[in-house]
């Protein structure tokens, strides 16, 4: 249609009639690009946009192509919520994997497939997306340069994630702060110390240095130390540790409480009293314990001995 129309203009362009509107209006609906500047004439500049709306190569490949767009947002968005919920149902069966840790795994799962999403849908608007994926790849190399640490407290929190030394709500030492594990990310780990201080820790840290889960264990041996005097009866002073560990609410039976004579000190004689203990127990017991045997010792009249010097003078004869 547009190649008779052009026949017929040159036609009346040969006797001279006046075809510059119309050479206008044919270069809109073929998709020609038109200077809006050079449109002096309203209604001109309206049936060029008219023309371009209803044009296939104008404003109807465009709306085509803005529709494929959205749909194919749209279907990536739900197939990223079904391949997460995915991800998270297969993650959930495992133990060995931390609640985080199955985040990530989710969340990690969706953005990929939206990402793939993304690209799909620039490709519906006729855009080449081979630079696009070029500019990712070169985007992600200058990253890694300038975020180096970043990376590695991130690579860090993977493998914390992934080998799971500690948990929230675990009380640990590390990188010489000790506390209960408040919460956790892939590049740090905020600890609350026994002041209620918030200390947030780099995971390159943590995981480059030595880890204590103190509460890593359902169990806890309390390792106390009690002296006497040199003159106590040792037999006595045994029973009363025995006697005092063997009837405390909270000792476990198994393993069995340890009370030995332990070391000859300066002064005293040392026993070690090592009862067994659910974690959460540890310092109810030990409070208890050595409230108990000071109480003890006393009513037995048990001394508990103190550091003692002894200094002796000598006389000496004058100018000597």
């Amino acid at each position: 249609v547009v190649d008779g129309f052009e026949a017929v203009l040159e036609a009346l362009k040969a006797k001279g009639g006046d075809v510059e509107q119309y050479e206008r209006y044919v270069a809109a609906v073929s998709g020609l690009g038109v200077a809006v500047q050079d449109v002096k004439d309203v209604s001109v500049f309206r049936i060029i946009v008219w023309g371009w709306l209803k044009s296939p190569e104008g404003g109807l490949l465009w709306l085509k192509n803005i529709a494929f767009f959205v749909i194919t947002l749209l279907v990536f968005y739900f197939l990223a919520k079904a391949a997460g919920n995915l991800v998270r149902k297969t993650v959930s069966r495992s133990k060995r994997f931390s609640d985080l840790l199955k985040e990530f795994f989710v969340s990690a799962t969706r953005k990929a497939v939206m990402l793939v999403g993304i690209i799909v849908a620039l490709s519906m608007l006729d855009i080449d997306i081979t630079p696009f994926v070029a500019g990712l790849g070169v985007a992600g190399f200058v990253l890694g340069f300038a975020l180096q640490g970043t990376l590695s407290n991130f690579a860090s929190g993977l493998m914390i994630l992934i080998y799971r030394p500690y948990d929230v709500g675990q009380v640990i030492e590390a990188a010489g702060v000790k506390g209960t594990v408040d919460s956790m990310s892939l590049v740090s780990t905020t600890i609350k110390t026994f002041d209620n201080q918030i200390v947030i820790v780099p995971n390159g840290e943590i995981w480059g240095g030595v880890i204590t889960n103190v509460t890593g264990s359902d169990t806890r041996r309390v390792d106390m130390v009690f002296g006497i005097s040199y003159t106590d009866d040792i037999a006595k002073s045994v029973k009363v540790l025995e006697d005092i560990v063997s009837k405390h609410e909270l000792v476990l039976d198994e393993p069995e409480p340890v009370v030995k004579l332990h070391e000859l000190a300066d002064s005293s004689v040392n026993f070690v009293c090592r009862p067994w203990v659910k974690t959460a127990d540890y310092w109810a017991v030990y409070w208890d314990v050595t409230r108990a045997v000071k109480e003890r010792f006393d009513a037995e009249n048990i001394s508990i001995p103190f550091p003692q010097q002894d200094v002796h003078l000598y006389k000496t004869a004058a100018g000597s």
